[in-house]
């Protein structure tokens, strides 16, 4: 294969936060095993002597680290993994990304992304009122304070970072001072992701996210968006991008926005793979990299099982006026008649936003001539 993406949890479900709307609680709370254990060296071996068997030469591989927290492995980890990767380095571009609540950064984290390229998303989840109410520590205190003076640190050493915001049902209800707020903090891309309830549930929570505030959102957040686009100022919001690269002719960087389930594996603490990060159930293993190569992982039945059914899009799609921009979304979203939750909000968004998406697009086309 060309390229190759693995999102690896080097520290498992671990966190040293305790957001109350955390999807990966609540999948790790759903297997035997809720916490598969700190990734050892050995296994870490395995993983890129495995990645880089499985990748042409002159192609890529992705390592992304996610959680729970991935700092929590520790600083010595990562070195050991990205000494690891130059001990067996062939004629393959390699990339890394992690995401993180920053709780652990300091200087001496923040040089070692500078120096090894990392890009660094941060969650934040737009405003201080919207984030303390949600992302706690262990204490039950906010961390607002906390991660903004993280993001403080990474901008000094001048780490690519990009900031991840949830959108609960209230942070929905101010799109604009969210976007304001996020935007006073510096220059960084920016991803909204809607808030997941937990599995096999819709809405009841506190911070549950209905389709009617989610168009709000999106329809709110759109337009502050197009007019700093008027005044020549472009911020990359991921969603908003993904429909512009599609109007564009290009492909689309993210799963949802695809029609389709990504073909990466999500690598758990003890070194099982999965088909996908909010899939990381039992029902779902693909198998275990020390026991197996990355082309049996994703070739495995499971695993074919798992993209026949993120081929599938809701019955609706097929009539619907924007079904070629919205692709049926994330199957994640879908509800248990195959319906995207969502749908209305993203309807009503399209209907409001689309000619000036259409002309955004003609812009940053005449722009990159």
């Amino acid at each position: 294969m060309k390229h190759n993406t693995f999102l690896v949890k080097p520290a498992s479900s671990l966190c040293n936060l305790r957001c109350r709307y955390c999807f990966y609680d609540d999948v790790s709370n759903s297997r035997a095993c809720k916490n598969m254990g700190l990734l050892s060296h050995e296994m870490a071996g395995e993983l890129v002597e495995k990645a880089f068997a499985a990748t042409e030469e002159g192609g890529s591989v992705h390592f992304l680290f996610q959680g729970g927290e991935p700092t929590l492995a520790g600083l010595d980890f990562f070195r050991f993994f990205l000494e690891t990767e130059r001990s067996m380095q062939r004629n393959i571009s390699v990339f890394h990304s992690i995401q993180t609540n920053g709780i652990c950064l300091d200087e001496e984290w923040a040089s070692f992304f500078k120096a090894n390229s990392f890009l660094v998303g941060l969650s934040l989840d737009g405003t201080q009122e919207n984030h303390d109410l949600y992302r706690l520590d262990a204490a039950g205190q906010g961390t607002w304070d906390k991660v903004t003076h993280a993001l403080a640190l990474l901008d000094a050493y001048r780490v690519e970072t990009n900031l991840l915001c949830v959108v609960t049902g209230q942070l929905a209800r101010k799109p604009q001072r969210a976007f304001k707020s996020l935007c006073e903090l510096g220059q960084h891309n920016l991803q909204f992701i809607p808030c997941l309830d937990p599995l096999d549930t819709i809405g009841g929570q506190a911070y549950s996210l209905t389709p009617e505030l989610y168009g709000r959102f999106l329809c709110g957040i759109f337009d502050v968006w197009y007019q700093q686009l008027q005044q020549g100022h472009y911020i990359s919001i991921r969603n908003f991008e993904d429909y512009l690269r599609i109007l564009l002719g290009m492909p689309p960087t993210s799963c949802a926005s695809s029609g389709s389930c990504g073909h990466y594996l999500a690598v758990e603490g003890d070194g099982s793979l999965y088909p996908c990060d909010f899939y990381v159930l039992d029902e779902w293993k693909l198998g275990e990299i020390k026991h197996c190569t990355v082309e049996q992982a994703l070739n495995s039945p499971t695993s074919q099982m798992f993209l026949a059914q993120g081929h599938k899009r809701p019955a609706e799609c097929a009539a619907c006026a924007y079904r070629l921009l919205c692709r049926g979304g994330c199957k994640r979203d879908w509800d248990a008649s195959g319906s995207n939750r969502f749908c209305a909000a993203y309807k009503h968004f399209f209907a409001y936003a689309l000619p000036r998406l259409q002309t955004a697009a003609r812009f940053l086309a005449q722009q990159n001539r």
